[in-house]
């Protein structure tokens, strides 16, 4: 239940301003909601598959030295951090493929959003997360996080025809991964959670 809710979360915040959910803006400019959706949602089933795969077996390999594997992903979530704030747009030549896209409308959809999610932070911040957590539910936590920003997305763009306040969403999500890395950083030392540190487990 923890690897569920912490992976949703993360993932819901990851997703929020990222390309990819611009991508769902502008999908849902063209085809139906119901389409884009389940595109969305197949393609991103496969791509955190793969994602907590890796997590799984770096986590399995490495699981004597769980402190520091913790303290490395919460490095990484600082990294996400700055990443956040630095910010991702969608380019004018993506923007128009998107409109542009041909052919069966789950097709289109489900292939942009493959190739969109495959090295981007959300992937990253999967595997991050699945060296840490149950594999199952972490694929789970962050398939249906990352599938419910895009929601929010498609209702945005279908009803709305303009982005979430770009701002808000950059400095919230940015504090937001600040503050799960503090808290991965902290565990992996040993001064919250009561582990071992930074030594290796026997």
């Amino acid at each position: 239940m923890n690897a569920l809710l912490l992976s949703t979360a993360v993932i819901f915040i990851a997703e929020l301003g990222d390309k990819s959910q611009l991508m769902a803006m502008t999908f849902a400019a063209r085809y139906r909601p119901r389409d884009v959706l389940i595109g969305i949602s197949i393609a991103t089933a496969i791509v955190h598959l793969a994602s907590v795969a890796i997590g799984y077996f770096i986590g399995d390999v490495f699981a004597q030295w769980q402190g520091g594997i913790a303290v490395v992903a919460g490095i990484a979530f600082f990294v996400f951090a700055l990443w956040t704030l630095r910010g991702d747009e969608l380019t004018d030549e993506e923007a128009e493929k998107a409109r542009k896209a041909k052919g069966f409308s789950l097709v289109a959809v489900g292939t942009a959003f493959f190739l969109a999610e495959l090295g981007d932070k959300t992937m990253l911040a999967t595997i991050t997360l699945a060296t840490q957590e149950n594999w199952f539910w972490t694929w789970i936590g962050s398939t249906v996080g990352m599938v419910a920003a895009d929601a929010l997305a498609i209702l945005v763009g279908y009803i709305l025809k303009r982005q979430l306040p770009e701002r808000v969403i950059k400095y919230g999500a940015a504090a937001l991964f600040a503050v799960f890395g503090l808290l991965l950083v902290l565990e992996g030392t040993g001064v919250i959670g009561g582990g071992a540190g930074l030594r290796p487990v026997a």
